[in-house]
């Protein structure tokens, strides 16, 4: 592992631009679970009966009971772990430019990422069905389920639902990032979600390296990626972190 970690570093050294997608993985170290693969959210709840925006239209206080609470109940003590931070400092060292995420924790901004594109919204606010207005989860009173506004109408996450369509400006940069990257970092996603599992070829389809860096191989791994570090998210951008300062 330690000898691919030394080639990423040198192969982000010499790169210009590089973009990085990330998934649920990155945050398990933070004490996230993930939402597919083994022990994941999907396999104790079923997301057609709880994460669609069907099932929250027909009943908003069982999707709050079963799922936001619980999820609202993990994020608010939930702090970036290693491989956050090691993404923040390419950030600051003038490689990486822009972070393509499928999350909703907000761990790349809390550890100061300052370009996040974020695929499925922000758990860390709440929307009011009825009139728009926006609170931070935190603040949300959990006294009543549903929460509701104080107009009366119920609060729903700020993200994206089963059902629903990814913010289409997030997905116009994020393949315009694709195609302009000369190094793509693939981090702790599962690559089973479209279109976010469609950057990576993209970004290999105009000449990019793809660096995988996931515990397990992804549907990407064999003709996609060009090379796959199989480890820890945090101990693996230790390790390039560590490189890299001897390199630039």
């Amino acid at each position: 592992m330690n000898a691919l970690i030394k080639k990423a570093a040198q192969d982000i050294a010499t790169a210009d631009r590089v973009t990085a997608l990330t998934g649920a993985g990155i945050s398990v170290e933070s004490g996230i679970p993930p939402f597919r693969g083994k022990g994941g959210l999907w396999e104790k709840v079923d997301p057609m009966e709880y994460a669609h925006i069907d099932a929250f239209s027909r009943d908003p206080g069982k999707v709050w009971e079963v799922l936001i609470k619980g999820m609202k109940d993990t994020l608010d003590t939930a702090e970036p772990n290693d491989a956050h931070i090691g993404l923040t400092r390419l950030e600051k060292f003038g490689k990486l430019k822009t972070i393509i995420t499928q999350n909703v924790d907000g761990l790349h901004q809390a550890a100061g990422s300052t370009d996040v594109i974020e695929f499925h919204g922000n758990f860390a606010w709440q929307r009011c069905t009825d009139c728009g207005d926006q609170c931070r989860t935190s603040e949300v009173n959990m006294d009543k389920i549903p929460p509701c506004c104080h107009c009366g109408g119920i609060y729903r996450p700020d993200c994206v639902f089963f059902g629903e369509m990814i913010p289409p400006d997030a997905l116009l940069r994020s393949k315009a990032l694709a195609m302009s990257c000369d190094v793509m970092l693939v981090m702790g996603t599962s690559a089973m979600v479209q279109p976010a599992a469609y950057m990576p070829v993209l970004a290999r389809e105009n000449g990019a390296k793809v660096i995988e860096i996931n515990p397990e191989p992804t549907p990407l791994t064999e003709h996609i990626s060009d090379y796959i570090i199989q480890g820890s998210g945090g101990v693996v951008m230790n390790g390039i972190v560590t490189h890299l300062i001897g390199l630039i």
